[in-house]
């Protein structure tokens, strides 16, 4: 109707279509920028970027020996069809994540929770018997096995969010992936926008909730997030005015920003790490030698000079440099004659008798020219000839997931700000482990850190950790992330934040 040319909708470049806005299915950065609009959880981003906030939870204390937190939620804190939010809420979400028949990729993010694994794994069935409670509608318990120092900002994260189990049961199964509660018309949140509308392909509208408890301090009007995967269309789409932040920036257009509009461009820091994943399943990426020499044959300086141009840094290690935390080992790479040694080693010098291998990435400019660029190396200093395929995102998760693949595209930003987002990824049978690496070792350290006595001690498990990574590779990092995007200077309060996330409340656009 009239007026509406007046609202402030922001319009948001989110790279792709999102495989689901189910908080306890995805596993995507993608989808956490919309699920975070539409959900909330206990406790949320503060505006100044640092820290953290009080969300559905007004306040919350911690026992004397770190083990046992108590969440007071708000009184008025309101689903988005007036259903008041309670701890209940939480529990059955909870219980939804961690049920075997979900197969929730992310459910070992709750597995710090007494009997969360076990309930997670069909070994208990009681839910009651885990560390999860709620005295009354207003009060949640919550018992872990072990200090988590970074609980709170974990908490930030969607696979602690609640979802709203009446809607769920009303449109399909609780515990199924895929089910329609979350199309337009049915999905009801608790966050600060609700679904207006979902363009398959084209794009996601959220429009202001009136029910949301701080639904005074909310400035957009709506967001419009936008499944665009061209960093070109989305340049011009910029160029243009249809955007107002873009997801990232064509490599070869960075410096004419830098030099004819600086005003537009952001780089800013983004904890996070751009790898090759490697199907240790699959002959002959089961050696260790052949993992090695494919590893070793990067010019990392080289590539991001070549494809990504932001200035990031090469990755010898994989988890990204952090206050408190530096790496053990790290690749000597390039290291040609290296890796020319180990793949004869292996029985295929000069690359002959290796099987041609594949690498596969979801459709993205900036990805392909990666993989054509180390396509490229391999062929002339190793003699290893390797093929790319490429697929949209839900089919390339679908993939990488089921280890449908030899080398497969790979990013990883942290949950949170610290490196353990980073490490419990390959334990063995992980979630969002996906490689096929399981290391008895690796799995014993990791289960240490969280019992270090202090956090010098945790961080050195961390470096160990890393360490072990760089030795049986069952990733070949590249480079670490920075955050290369355009944004019009009408968008107001957009902070830099190290995991590029922020409270959608706080954003305004001016006139």
């Amino acid at each position: 109707g009239p007026g509406r040319s007046s609202e402030k909708i922001l319009r948001f470049g989110n790279g792709t279509e999102p495989q689901d806005l189910d908080p306890h299915i995805v596993t995507g950065v993608p989808e956490h920028n919309i699920i975070s609009a539409l959900f909330e959880g206990l406790v949320t981003h503060h505006p100044s970027g640092q820290g953290i906030a009080p969300g559905v939870a007004e306040r919350w204390e911690n026992s004397a020996d770190g083990l046992t937190w108590t969440f007071h939620l708000r009184a008025d804190a309101r689903w988005s069809n007036g259903d008041p939010v309670t701890a209940q809420d939480f529990l059955h979400s909870f219980r939804r994540i961690l049920s075997p028949g979900l197969g929730a990729e992310y459910a070992y993010k709750l597995h710090h929770v007494v009997g969360a694994e076990e309930f997670n794994r069909g070994e208990l069935s009681d839910f009651t018997a885990t560390g999860f409670s709620a005295p009354d509608a207003r009060t949640l318990v919550i018992r872990l096995k072990h200090r988590v120092p970074y609980l709170l900002e974990a908490l930030i994260h969607y696979s602690w969010f609640p979802v709203h189990l009446p809607t769920l049961e009303r449109h399909g199964h609780v515990d199924r992936k895929g089910g329609a509660w979350t199309r337009p018309g049915n999905l009801v949140g608790n966050g600060p926008f609700v679904l207006e509308s979902w363009r398959p392909g084209q794009a996601i509208l959220v429009r202001r909730s009136p029910t949301y408890w701080d639904a005074a301090s909310v400035r957009l009007d709506g967001i419009s997030f936008q499944a665009i995967d061209s960093q070109q269309t989305e340049e011009r789409m910029f160029r243009s005015g249809q955007l107002h932040v873009t997801g990232s920036v064509p490599p070869d257009r960075i410096e004419a920003y830098r030099r004819d509009r600086p005003e537009v461009l952001r780089i800013d820091p983004y904890y996070g790490t751009y790898f090759f994943r490697l199907n240790l399943t699959r002959p002959p990426l089961d050696d260790v030698r052949v993992r090695r020499a494919l590893a070793l044959a990067i010019d990392r300086r080289a590539l991001i000079n070549a494809a990504v141009r932001g200035g990031q840094d090469p990755a010898l290690h994989f988890t990204p440099p952090l206050a408190g935390f530096t790496p053990g080992e790290t690749l000597p790479a390039p290291d040609f004659d290296e890796a020319r040694r180990l793949l004869a080693e292996a029985g295929f010098p000069g690359g002959r008798g290796l099987r041609r291998l594949e690498i596969l990435y979801n459709t993205m400019d900036i990805h392909r020219q990666v993989a054509e660029v180390i396509q490229q190396m391999w062929r002339t200093e190793l003699g290893v000839d390797v093929s790319l395929r490429n697929e949209e995102w839900k089919v390339y998760l679908d993939s990488v997931n089921n280890l449908r693949y030899d080398i497969a595209r790979a990013g990883w930003i942290g949950d949170y700000p610290d490196p353990h987002t980073f490490l419990d990824m390959w334990v063995s049978g992980g979630g969002n482990n996906d490689t096929g690496y399981a290391n008895p070792d690796y799995d014993r350290l990791l289960a240490s850190a969280l019992l270090a006595p202090d956090e010098p001690a945790r961080m050195a498990i961390y470096r160990e950790l890393d360490s072990l990574l760089t030795r049986d590779l069952p990733v070949i990092p590249l480079y670490f992330y920075k955050r290369v995007f355009l944004l019009d200077p009408r968008v107001q309060n957009w902070v830099p934040h190290l995991l590029d996330q922020r409270a959608w409340k706080h954003v305004d656009l001016a006139d």
